[in-house]
């Protein structure tokens, strides 16, 4: 199993594959929003321009906007979960799946979960995958896990984005797998070799 990423492992990936202009941003975003979290709402959506999108030597498709974003909200407490929610529903699709990312990173109990229910209910495959991280996947409800799993399935999501499946996985979802690879197979259709490797621990 991957470990999972940290704080310090995003900063060693920007420190890597951003460069100097990108680096200096970030560290002048995360001193003003430690002076007035208000310069959030400014910052967060030009993360992108200011640091490009280079992709970063980490798993999961990270690039440098997405680490930059996430480093800026990790540095900071997070006691309004309005405040969050509201940069995850006015927010384009990458800093939604930012927001998303970030959930693994800052402290916030339970409250971000109806954030990742929010992503769950769309079809854009990123917000699915970055909904499923340790965060989002520790809270779901054993019903809703195992829907979400069902929808990366059908979606073309590889299982192994998500979290914690090794703990999660039960027989139910075996049988709901079980009844997609049937109809598949039926279809004439492929079946993805992630999905076989659940049913054989369900036999």
């Amino acid at each position: 199993m991957t470990a999972p990423i940290s704080v310090h492992d995003l900063e060693a990936a920007f420190s890597v594959g951003a460069p100097d202009r990108a680096r200096e941003w970030l560290a002048c975003a995360r001193r003003q929003v430690a002076r007035d979290r208000g310069e959030l709402q400014m910052l967060f959506p030009v993360a992108a321009r200011a640091c490009g999108r280079a992709p970063l030597p980490l798993s999961d498709g990270w690039s440098t906007d997405d680490a930059a974003r996430v480093l800026v909200l990790a540095a900071m407490a997070w006691p309004d979960l309005d405040e969050l929610r509201g940069l995850y529903d006015h927010g384009d699709a990458d800093e939604k799946r930012a927001v998303l990312l970030a959930l693994d990173f800052i402290e916030i109990g339970d409250g971000g979960l109806a954030i990742v229910e929010d992503a769950l209910r769309t079809n854009d495959t990123r917000l699915i995958t970055a909904s499923l991280g340790r965060h989002g996947a520790s809270r779901l409800t054993p019903a809703a896990y195992r829907q979400a799993v069902l929808k990366c399935v059908f979606c073309g999501i590889p299982l192994a984005a998500v979290s914690g499946l090794d703990d999660r996985a039960d027989a139910e979802l075996a049988q709901m797998l079980e009844d997609f690879v049937r109809e598949r197979s039926v279809a004439g259709r492929a079946v993805p070799d992630d999905v076989r490797s659940i049913l054989a621990r369900f036999p």
